[in-house]
């Protein structure tokens, strides 16, 4: 079977980022997220608003390596971070006074990875 390859860089380039910071600080949620991202676009993960509130309680930090939709509400506040969102997702996530962070954002802020939550 023929090995499929993104050619999107700004993908390329965040897989790479995560893969390096993973051995940089010996952390394996990096590792899984850019194994997560580096599927192929019809395996990638794609995540409602609903999911995410009902995993999650106030204040958790989540990232979803995939693109968060806007189905659903969010009724508590929480950081969460992914690949890409939609315009109403930003909207809700925005109204419930919830913090939205880029991927690489993530990593800057907790190298370690400590207590982020992978949804997918």
């Amino acid at each position: 079977m023929k090995e499929t390859k993104s050619s999107n860089p700004e993908l390329i380039q965040l897989i790479r980022f995560l893969m390096k910071r993973s051995k940089e600080n010996n952390v394996a949620i990096w590792r899984d997220v850019a194994g997560y991202l580096a599927k192929a676009r019809r395996r990638r993960v794609a995540v409602n608003l609903s999911r995410i509130n009902r995993y999650t309680q106030k204040s958790d930090v989540v990232i979803v390596p995939g693109k968060i939709l806007g189905a659903g509400t969010l009724d508590h506040s929480v950081t969460v971070a992914a690949f890409s969102v939609s315009e109403k997702a930003k909207a809700k996530i925005a109204a419930a006074k919830a913090k939205y962070l880029s991927i690489p954002e993530l990593v800057e802020t907790n190298p370690k990875g400590s207590n982020v939550k992978i949804i997918r």
